[in-house]
């Protein structure tokens, strides 16, 4: 197994720090969103077993919130995968780089953007 050389303390840390370095004028149009740490995604049966993911978003994008939204609804979820993330980085700076870069990646389908529109913006 990959990144032992970082410890689940030492991650949490790395994704608050990159949390940190979302411009205010993204975070401020954030709601409802939550932030979740898992060691490794689990793909569903439907799914290749093979997946592997960096980030998921999983909610309602703003883009498609209504005026029956609101009381009641559950957060929107991004979960960061810690394994894959820390077997392909090999110092803390890197994770620090590419926890962001999921997370913008992540947070920009709370926007409604979505991956093509995220490659032309160079987060790709």
């Amino acid at each position: 197994m990959g990144g032992a050389w970082m410890d689940e303390d030492e991650f949490e840390e790395a994704v608050d720090s990159a949390l940190a370095q979302i411009p205010r004028s993204l975070a401020r149009h954030m709601d409802n969103v939550a932030v979740f740490i898992e060691d490794r995604y689990v793909p569903g049966p439907h799914e290749d077993p093979n997946t592997v993911l960096l980030g998921l978003y999983e909610g309602i994008p703003l883009t498609e919130r209504d005026s029956w939204y609101g009381a009641g609804s559950l957060p929107d979820r991004i979960t960061i995968f810690r394994e894959p993330i820390l077997e392909m980085c090999s110092s803390r700076e890197e994770v620090v780089r590419e926890v962001l870069v999921t997370v913008v990646h992540e947070i920009a389908h709370h926007f409604g953007i979505d991956d093509r529109r995220l490659h032309e913006l160079g987060w790709g």
